[in-house]
């Protein structure tokens, strides 16, 4: 293999999606939802539970079976599995399972593998606040890690927060720019049948929301959802015959910068996706100005406008301005989030913009379909800005 990996340019191809019921939907558990994604994710494929000789489980908030996802295993009654783990690196975890299931199918370690998230963080009469709070074994901070509560920083939101401030006092970047992206998405939402929020939202609507964490209101950051996603890979040669249109898998990447509090590396405005890009755009075979649809990881508006810098759609600095005019809405020049993303579809980590990049890709997009959809990019972020993953997606084999 070369160090491109153009030879892998796809040679596998997602064959089926399961969403389960998605939203405030109470009185299930994660291995609930994720049961009745993997369930219509086979049906979706044209598949047998039987055929199913893989599964990856990606838990978030809630346990989702025993060790390993051996617990979700017996609870599907799967008994013919060559390929069985749990994964983990949060919001990257989609694209980088798909990618470990495209190599074990290619090099004939399986035929057709589950990939799954499921969470079931919400309960009755509490806000999704509470549904993270908590969460994991509390740990007592110690030396360096004890800055950041010492000045009072707490929580995923507030780490955020201080990244989009750096950005905005670096760059000028301002609330009408993070704005921008929440309205387009909104719009996007809108034609999503699925979607949580679908009303009509005005930048002045994004400026009246509350604070979550300044810069941040609570419209520039992710819902919380219950419910699952899985989808399915196969080798290209058995994708073709399959149920549905394939969703080739052109290209896939990782960036993993570690420790980037570091002289040089400025952390709060940097990520791994010009790591991960360029191994997925090596492997595709494409440029930036190939992409025809984006799905952006969008825990929060930020991290969409870091992205866009950082696998060059403009340059570092430039984001704010390169959303302003509208082209990630509906009808502009760079279709993104195109079925609301996780500020107003759904929040199933990063198999919100997985999900909706097979949509596309399949031309199955109904009302909020892209004409142009030979090439999609799909992001993934993980951690607090730590993990990047990249897949690129078409309905072309070559």
């Amino acid at each position: 293999m070369d160090a491109t990996g153009r030879e892998l340019k796809a040679r596998a191809a997602i064959t089926g999606l399961g969403i389960s019921e998605m939203g405030r939907v109470y009185g299930h558990d994660a291995q609930h939802f994720a049961a009745e994604a993997i369930q219509r994710a086979v049906a979706d494929a044209g598949l047998r539970k039987e055929d199913i000789d893989g599964l990856l489980v990606n838990p978030g908030v809630s346990a989702l079976g025993g060790m390993g996802g051996v617990g979700l295993q017996n609870y599907l009654g799967l008994t013919n599995l060559r390929l069985l783990s749990s994964m983990n690196v949060g919001g990257a975890t989609a694209n980088v399972m798909v990618q470990y299931a495209a190599m074990s199918v290619i090099h004939g370690m399986a035929n057709h593998v589950v990939c799954v998230f499921a969470d079931a963080p919400l309960q009755p009469n509490k806000g999704g606040g509470a549904a993270y709070a908590g969460m994991g074994r509390p740990t007592r901070p110690s030396g360096m890690g004890g800055l950041y509560p010492a000045f009072g920083v707490m929580g995923i939101n507030a780490h955020y927060a201080i990244a989009a401030r750096r950005h905005m006092a670096m760059y000028g970047t301002t609330n009408d720019h993070f704005g921008a992206i929440a309205v387009a998405e909104r719009q996007w939402a809108a034609m999503n049948p699925i979607a949580e929020h679908r009303e009509p939202m005005t930048l002045e609507d994004y400026h009246a929301s509350r604070w979550v964490a300044e810069p941040l209101h609570l419209l520039d950051c992710c819902l919380v959802s219950n419910g699952g996603v899985a989808v399915i890979v196969s080798r290209a040669d058995a994708a073709k015959d399959m149920k549905q249109p394939p969703a080739y898998i052109w290209g896939m990447g990782q960036g993993h910068p570690g420790d980037m509090r570091r002289k040089g590396w400025d952390v709060e405005t940097q990520t791994g996706a010009p790591m991960s890009k360029e191994k997925a755009f090596a492997m595709a075979g494409i440029g930036i100005d190939d992409v025809d649809v984006l799905q952006a990881y969008d825990c929060y508006t930020y991290t969409v406008l870091v992205t866009l810098e950082d696998y060059g759609f403009c340059a570092k600095s430039e984001g704010g301005p390169f959303v302003a005019d509208g082209k990630l809405a509906p009808g502009g020049a760079l279709p993104t989030n195109t079925g609301g993303g996780q500020l107003s579809a759904y929040y199933m980590w990063g198999m919100t913009p997985l999900s909706e990049g097979i949509i596309q890709a399949r031309g199955q997009g109904g009302d909020r379909q892209v004409d142009k959809h030979d090439v999609v990019l799909v992001t993934g972020n993980g951690g607090i800005l730590d993990h990047h993953s990249t897949i690129v997606l078409s309905p072309h084999d070559a």
